[in-house]
């Protein structure tokens, strides 16, 4: 993560900086703002336009009963290009650009719809807890299909999981308590 960060941060901030001083003189310095402000009013216009469109293409989806999650991983793709087009700098417009082309968006957005499934699929989430040698991670799901909230067998110890608390009955107690709460103020009226 730290790489990304770095990246992210100080590296492509040098780079923009770079490749404006070096477009600045070549065609001016008025002439380089000139590009960014165009750049970032046009690039404004198609961020719209591409949003409404995979807004609109969602609501289609949801309006036949399907899940829209290829059109909303395009609809923050598009966020993120509409984000690179007000920052300002040359090397993220061309990057904005070509994160609204669909040709491109549309197979970002599939290999990121993939990888989150095959997160939830396998149990890409951590979970942390004490037990008696001290603060441990293990996967919070050890297999697909398989309830987080069972008891697991772990020879370990015990963990921060509530490993005798069983929720549904205290759900149905409280069921029950405010059951007879709302009885007995209608007794009353």
């Amino acid at each position: 993560m730290f790489p990304v960060i770095f990246l992210l941060f100080i590296v492509m901030p040098l780079l923009e900086i770079f490749v404006l001083i070096q477009v600045g003189s070549i065609i001016g310095g008025l002439n380089t703002i000139l590009i960014l402000v165009v750049t970032a009013v046009i690039g404004a216009a198609l961020v719209r336009n591409q949003g409404m469109q995979a807004w609109q293409q969602a609501q289609q989806r949801m309006a036949v009963g399907e899940m829209p999650g290829l059109q909303l991983a395009e609809g923050i793709l598009i966020f993120v290009s509409g984000l690179m087009f007000v920052t300002p700098g040359l090397i993220t417009d061309v990057f904005a650009i070509l994160l609204l082309m669909p040709f491109i968006r549309r197979p970002l957005a599939q290999k990121i719809m993939a990888r989150m499934q095959v997160q939830v699929n396998t149990g890409g989430f951590q979970t942390f807890g004490f037990q008696n040698k001290g603060f441990q991670s293990r996967s919070g799901f050890q297999r697909p299909g398989q309830n987080p909230f069972e008891k697991q067998n772990d020879e370990s110890g015990r963990t921060f999981e509530a490993d005798s608390f069983d929720a549904s009955d205290s759900i149905d107690e409280e069921r029950r308590r405010l059951q007879n709460e709302a009885d007995e103020n209608y007794k009353k009226d």
